[in-house]
């Protein structure tokens, strides 16, 4: 397993590095994206290394009681080791740290090991946002409340 810690804006070229190798072109941040996301109120990223290499991130936004999980990224050599599951719980103790009190995210309806993920963690579907992905692919919203953070399923 890895470890979490907070990041910030200096960590920017790392996470779009991150991105870039985890997300097809249309659909990576570049470095003045992560770096601009940084520095808007709400947001924080919490980074997972394994040995001191990064291995992927969470970009997270809390605002006005809601947190929403922007963007979720485990580099491909890391995945099924519990690194995404370690980034959903950092989320979840950070939105509640900022009081919010639901949590949402969208995630392709392709992206089945994703929304295993995010079942187990306690997420359940609100809706569908038609052609939301650039192959044209649907995305589902998932929420879950955050009160319910000290007991994570996953």
């Amino acid at each position: 397993m890895g470890v979490v810690q907070t990041v910030g804006g200096s960590y920017a070229a790392v996470l779009a590095s991150l991105h870039t190798d985890c997300f097809v072109p249309a659909d990576q941040w570049n470095t003045a994206a992560m770096s601009s996301l940084l520095g808007s109120a709400g947001v924080c990223a919490g980074l997972v290394q394994v040995a001191g290499n990064p291995a992927g991130f969470v970009m997270l936004r809390c605002v006005a009681g809601e947190a929403e999980i922007l963007t979720l990224c485990v580099l491909p050599h890391y995945r099924r080791q519990g690194l995404a599951t370690q980034l959903v719980v950092w989320s979840l103790a950070q939105a509640a740290a900022q009081k919010a009190e639901m949590i949402f995210l969208e995630v392709s309806v392709g992206n089945l090991p994703a929304q295993k993920t995010y079942t187990q963690a306690g997420f359940v579907q609100q809706g569908v946002r038609r052609a939301y992905y650039s192959d044209g692919s649907d995305a589902l919203v998932l929420g879950r409340s955050v009160q319910e953070a000290g007991r994570p399923e996953c």
